[in-house]
C-alpha cells in the first residue's frame, strides 16, 4: 500500500485527471452559490444533452485509438439530422420537402439514414486505408463535401414540422412506452424520469463495450493504435479493420444525428457544427489517447458528461454565450497537452 500511495502517484493521479477533478469542483461551487442546479430537472437536462454527444463521442474513439481522426463527424451528423427531418415531416406539413414520398416508421427512416451515412464513413474508411490520405486530410475534405451536399439536399432551409411519434423520441421517457397499447412503466416514477434518449446511450455505449473488450475487432483496433506495422505482421487485416471502423463511426454519427434532431425539433445545414471537436476532446478528457492504442467506453461516457457539465456550469453562472467558446477551446488544448504529457512520460 505505501508503494502505491506516494507523492509521485498522487501527482501523477491529479495531473492525469486534472480537468475532471477541476470541472467536478466547479460544479459543487456552482451548485452552493447558484438556485437549482443540484436538482432533478437539472439532471435529466444533463442526460439528455450528455445522450447523443456520448453516442457521437463513441463513434469517434475508434478513429482515435488508431491513431486517426474524424474532423468530418459533425458535419455527418448534420447531414444525418436533416435526412432524418426530411423523410419524417407530417404528410400535411405544408413545407414538405419529399412531397408524395409515403408516411414511414421512425425506425424505418432510421435505418435509412444509418445506410447512408454509412456509405460517408466507407469512403472515408477506403482513402485512408488504400490511398494512406492521413486521416485529418481526409476527413476534412470529407467535412466539406459533406456540407455542400446538406447545402444541396436541404437548399439551405430550415427543416421543421415533424411528425409526433420523431418528437416523442425526445419528448418522451420509458414510462410513456407502450406494447400492445398498455404502459407496463407508467406508474414507477424511476422510470418515468428515464429519457428515451438515455436508453439510445446506453445501448450504443454496452455495444462499444462489447465490441471493444470481446470481439476480434476491438483487439484489431487497438493494435493498429499501438503500432500498425506490427499489427499487420501479425496477420490483422489492416485496411479492412479501418474501413470497419470509420463505417461504424458515420453509422453511430447517423443515430446521434437523428436523436438531435428529434431534441431540437428542427434541423438545418448549422446542426451539428463543431461537434467533432466537442467529441474529440471529450473523448481525450476520458482517457483515449490521440497517440492510440489506449482508450475506454466508460472513460468516454466521463469525458461527455465533464464537457456537458461545463457548459452547464457557466450558463447557470450567467456567462457570454462568446466567453463559453473561449473556455470550451481551453479545454481541448489543455486535455490534448496532458495527453501528449502522458505519453511523452512512457517514452
Amino acid at each position: 500500500m505505501e508503494n502505491r500511495l506516494n507523492a509521485k502517484s498522487v501527482t501523477n493521479f491529479l495531473s492525469n485527471n486534472a480537468i475532471i477533478l477541476l470541472i467536478a469542483l466547479l460544479a459543487v461551487v456552482v451548485g452552493i452559490v447558484t438556485d437549482n442546479f443540484f436538482t432533478p430537472g437539472n439532471l435529466k437536462n444533463l442526460v439528455v444533452n450528455v445522450s447523443p454527444r456520448f453516442i457521437i463521442a463513441c463513434g469517434v474513439s475508434g478513429c482515435l485509438i488508431t491513431k486517426g481522426t474524424d474532423l468530418s463527424a459533425g458535419r455527418q451528423v448534420g447531414l444525418a439530422a436533416c435526412l432524418a427531418a426530411m423523410l419524417l415531416q407530417k404528410i400535411d406539413y405544408t413545407a414538405r420537402v419529399l412531397v408524395g414520398w409515403p408516411d414511414m416508421p421512425w425506425f424505418v427512416a432510421l435505418a435509412i439514414v444509418m445506410v447512408v451515412m454509412a456509405v460517408f464513413g466507407a469512403v472515408n474508411g477506403c482513402v485512408i486505408a488504400f490511398l494512406k490520405v492521413p486521416p485529418f486530410i481526409a476527413t476534412l475534405g470529407m467535412q466539406t463535401i459533406v456540407y455542400g451536399l446538406c447545402s444541396v439536399v436541404t437548399g439551405n432551409d430550415p427543416l421543421g414540422g415533424f411528425k409526433m411519434d420523431y418528437s416523442n423520441i425526445a419528448l418522451g421517457s420509458l414510462g410513456d412506452w407502450k406494447i400492445f397499447g398498455v404502459q407496463p412503466f407508467a406508474a414507477i416514477p424511476f422510470f418515468r424520469a428515464i429519457p428515451y434518449l438515455a436508453i439510445f446511450a446506453l445501448l450504443v455505449g454496452l455495444f462499444m463495450w462489447f465490441l471493444y473488450n470481446k470481439t476480434r475487432h476491438g483487439k484489431y483496433m487497438y493494435a493498429i493504435g499501438g503500432n500498425e506495422s506490427a499489427a499487420q505482421v501479425a496477420g490483422v487485416n489492416v485496411s479492412a479493420t479501418l474501413i470497419r471502423i470509420y463505417m461504424l463511426a458515420a453509422a453511430l454519427y447517423a443515430l446521434g444525428g437523428f436523436l438531435i434532431g428529434a431534441k431540437a425539433g428542427g434541423a438545418s445545414t448549422a446542426t451539428g457544427f463543431g461537434y467533432e471537436l466537442e467529441a474529440i476532446a471529450a473523448c481525450t478528457i476520458g482517457g483515449v489517447s490521440t497517440n492510440g492504442g489506449v482508450g475506454k467506453v466508460g472513460g468516454i461516457l466521463i469525458g461527455v458528461m465533464v464537457f456537458e457539465v461545463l457548459k452547464i456550469c457557466l450558463q447557470f453562472l450567467r456567462v457570454d454565450p462568446a466567453y463559453t467558446f473561449i473556455a470550451q477551446g481551453l479545454v481541448i488544448i489543455v486535455a490534448v497537452a496532458l495527453d501528449l504529457r502522458k505519453y511523452l512520460a512512457k517514452k
